[in-house]
């Protein structure tokens, strides 16, 4: 309305919009997640610095209520293809689609714009899904795509004991084909690496909806642990919607730098971390979300000094099903998790 009346009265119009720049995402440790500050910027058509990204935003927000009006989802990319000629590279249209969602004060998905399938989850958990029954124990080997629209899943059940979140694909396909959700009542999620927002908020929903732990197996390296920090306190470019999308308190089950010694890891699977690795590692050192957890410090500490790594494919060296067979239940049976 205010934006139509600066329009009827001849004076241009501007928009009000949170600031997403690094110096307004603050990490709130009493929500143990990273959110945006107070800071608002402004973006007028009438100042020529501005006046295509104000009219990028009014495209996209006029392209948002055509989708939200015929109640249909999209993906970003079908966003950028309405319009190539206004908004001429992706990272344009991506960025204003993040601003209006700031500015509305809600999450991308609430605008049914949705990323593509990457995650993918199986075990001792059934739901809806637009009206279609799921249930990922019978799902077959490879398990279930966690849909990007999670607005859709409806009436989640299960029975399991604990959530196990795995870093790598070939680690989750070596449980999912072992039936390790059988033996163990689990949920096995992975992102494939570098979490996406559909599988950050699937975890965060069913984890709220459940009331279970979350048991995390990442590469024994400091990118394990940044992936681990993004699903846990969220990422800096998604810090506006951080309360969808972090799920606090999960527990680091393994690969551990202590894990290689305890487990005689042989030498041939060690891999020396580079300079950037240790960079990145003496970093991660005065990260909030490591600092407030001594034994996390003290694992980190013992990788940097060491200066090795491991990924959780070097457990295939005792041989192909040691990790569901051997490493696992040995970790469960003990209680190893920090």
């Amino acid at each position: 309305v205010k934006i139509a009346q600066q329009v009827l009265s001849k004076q241009g119009f501007q928009l009000d919009i949170p600031s997403r720049a690094a110096s307004n995402q603050i990490y709130v440790p009493e929500l143990d997640r990273i959110v945006l500050g107070d800071k608002r910027g402004t973006r007028s058509f009438l100042n020529v610095k501005e006046s295509r990204k104000a009219a990028i935003t009014t495209r996209v927000l006029q392209l948002l209520h055509a989708v939200l009006q015929k109640r249909i989802h999209i993906t970003k990319r079908d966003l950028f293809y309405t319009d190539v000629k206004l908004f001429v590279d992706q990272s344009d249209s991506d960025g204003v689609l993040d601003d209006v969602a700031t500015m509305i004060g809600c999450t991308r998905s609430n605008l049914h714009v949705v990323a593509s399938d990457k995650g993918l989850v199986v075990g001792k958990i059934s739901f809806y899904e637009d009206g279609d029954f799921i249930d990922c124990t019978k799902m077959g080997v490879g398990g279930k795509a966690i849909p990007p629209y999670i607005d859709k899943i409806e009436n989640v059940q299960s029975d399991a004991e604990f959530i196990l979140l795995v870093e790598k694909e070939a680690a989750y396909m070596r449980m999912a084909e072992d039936r390790f959700y059988q033996r163990y009542p689990c949920i096995v999620i992975t992102a494939k690496g570098q979490p996406d927002v559909a599988t950050r908020m699937f975890l965060s929903r069913i984890t709220s909806e459940l009331q279970i732990p979350v048991l995390a197996l990442v590469d024994s390296d400091p990118y394990g642990l940044k992936i681990l920090s993004v699903y846990m306190s969220g990422s800096k470019n998604m810090s506006y919607d951080s309360a969808s999308l972090t799920t606090p308190d999960i527990k680091w089950l393994g690969l551990r730098p202590s894990d290689l010694n305890r487990y005689d890891l042989p030498d041939q699977c060690r891999l020396k971390m580079t300079e950037n690795d240790i960079k990145t590692g003496k970093e991660l050192l005065q990260e909030a979300f490591i600092a407030k957890n001594p034994l996390w410090m003290k694992e980190l500490q013992i990788m940097v000094k060491t200066k090795e790594k491991a990924e959780i494919q070097a457990l295939s060296s005792f041989g192909f099903q040691y990790i569901t067979e051997e490493y696992l239940p040995r970790k469960l049976r003990e209680g190893d998790w920090i």
